[in-house]
């Protein structure tokens, strides 16, 4: 039997065999969340939204806030994304979006006030540098009107490297932008047309290394393997490219490909995607090479430097998890602006309207373009406690959540800790009196331990919505 050797760190290598790899491999949540976003319904819509909004400007304290901006235009498509995106040249476009934001922004801020601060900001989307820099400067305008953004706070933008230039990144520091995530995705020629995105190795080295001297305090890079074309030798040297740019930190995304939901995927052809062995050999590859540049594994998909905050907050403990993926900030209230945006406000998740007319109809008639959501029963709010633990610290004390839920674990967890029994057995998961610990091995699919938390994957045929974990 075949083996893929996955390093900790240099002098410790646990293993895990493909056959281990293909046994514990199946569709699960990405667990940004729980319970995760294909459960939330419509009789969660704008009036619970405002009403939360009230609930938090009355709460004692200003506790800071995250705050996540999502601009959904892209100049053009690749094939192999599942965003909620807008395809068009037309830039004039942006023009209505800006002035439905910031009519978003004036409806929050008449429930929750003004002055409120954040700690966290996020440009997403779509392509944010799909603005002009006039464009981006109005945006930051609003939201500076409204809250109060601290001096030490994260603000992150995703960037399309096609889109900028040395000159744009000095603009976007200007505006006080501190982190910076470069999607790549591979460097290879023939798996960049495949996807239809094409950008050169020395047009990303030289925007890196202009953040870099500019003061970004942290810079991304995005990867996904099993595209098209793509081969464990094709993919081993994008690997070595981009550890050799050093960026702070790297995200290796699987691609999942699900043409049936996402249009632009029937253009990838399917005979062109690499087989489950490749995909392993991939995944094993990257990560022995990241590891062996020096990168510290955060955890799921996730690589830091050792110095970077995330590696730190790793070490330490302080490590969570929201809808952007890792971070280092503490669990805060998430408010989500722009189409398709999903917050978090209390026990209750929200998301906007998933299209442009629905979300600009809403905003003309003056409400909240929250059109889903869920409230949070005692028990997601428990499970989301086990599951974030497992995702973020690797390990689940019981004494701690039946302190803080009013609960005996084992018994009311009896059945999920016997379904942990296989994991246990294949050296992935360590079953101890008072506590559950996932292994150095068990960590490179952690979500399928968190998994066996999830109510909502067992009995109603969830888990074909998901992703595989590998």
């Amino acid at each position: 039997m075949s083996a893929v050797v996955f390093p900790r760190r240099v002098e410790e290598r646990p293993l895990l065999s493909d056959d281990l790899l293909r046994r514990f491999d199946a569709p699960g949540p990405r667990y940004t969340s729980y319970p995760t976003a294909d459960r939330f319904d419509e009789r969660f819509g704008a009036a619970e939204s405002a009403a939360e909004l009230r609930r938090l400007a009355r709460a004692a304290g200003a506790t800071p806030l995250s705050v996540y901006v999502h601009i959904p235009f892209c100049e053009s498509v690749c094939y192999y994304c599942a965003c909620n995106k807008v395809i068009t040249r037309h830039h004039e476009r942006a023009g209505e979006y800006l002035d439905a934001l910031e009519s978003e922004v004036g409806l929050v801020e008449a429930s929750l006030g003004r002055g409120r601060p954040v700690s966290q900001l996020h440009f997403g989307g779509g392509s944010p540098t799909f603005l002009s820099d006039p464009e981006l400067e109005r945006v930051m305008a609003a939201l500076r009107r409204t809250f109060h953004v601290g001096v030490d706070a994260e603000l992150s933008i995703e960037v399309d490297p096609r889109t900028v230039t040395p000159e744009r990144l000095g603009h976007l520091r200007a505006l006080g932008f501190n982190r910076i995530s470069f999607g790549v995705q591979d460097f290879d020629a023939a798996v960049q047309k495949a996807v239809h995105r094409e950008q050169s190795f020395e047009s990303v080295r030289d925007l890196m290394a202009r953040a870099r001297e500019l003061g970004f305090a942290s810079i991304n890079a995005d990867l996904i393997y099993g595209l098209p074309r793509q081969t464990p030798e094709s993919f081993a040297r994008t690997v070595a490219q981009i550890a050799a740019l050093r960026p702070d930190r790297i995200a290796l995304y699987a691609y999942a490909h699900l043409p049936e939901r996402f249009k632009p995927q029937r253009r990838i052809v399917a005979d062109e995607l690499p087989n489950g062995a490749a995909r392993v050999a991939m995944l094993g590859g990257a990560v022995a090479g990241f590891l062996a540049h020096g990168y510290d594994y955060i955890g799921m998909d996730h690589f830091a430097l050792p110095g970077d905050a995330l590696a730190v907050a790793k070490r330490e403990g302080r490590l969570h998890r929201n809808f952007q993926g890792y971070s280092t900030q503490p669990d805060r209230d998430l408010l989500a602006f722009g189409v398709s945006a999903i917050g978090r406000l209390g026990a209750t998740y929200q998301q906007n309207a998933k299209t442009l007319p629905e979300y600009y109809a809403a905003l003309a008639q003056g409400r909240l373009p929250v059109v889903r959501g869920l409230t949070l029963s005692a028990d997601d709010l428990l499970r989301r406690d086990v599951i974030m633990s497992l995702m973020c610290q690797g390990r689940v004390e019981f004494g701690i959540v039946a302190a803080d839920h009013g609960i005996d674990f084992r018994d009311r967890f009896a059945a999920e800790l016997a379904q942990l029994g296989p994991l246990v057995a294949a050296g992935l998961v360590e079953l101890q009196r008072d506590s559950i610990e996932v292994t150095a091995s068990g960590w490179f699919i952690v979500r399928a331990v968190a998994m066996v938390f999830d109510r909502h994957l067992h009995g109603d045929g969830a888990r074909g919505r998901f992703s595989h974990i590998v």
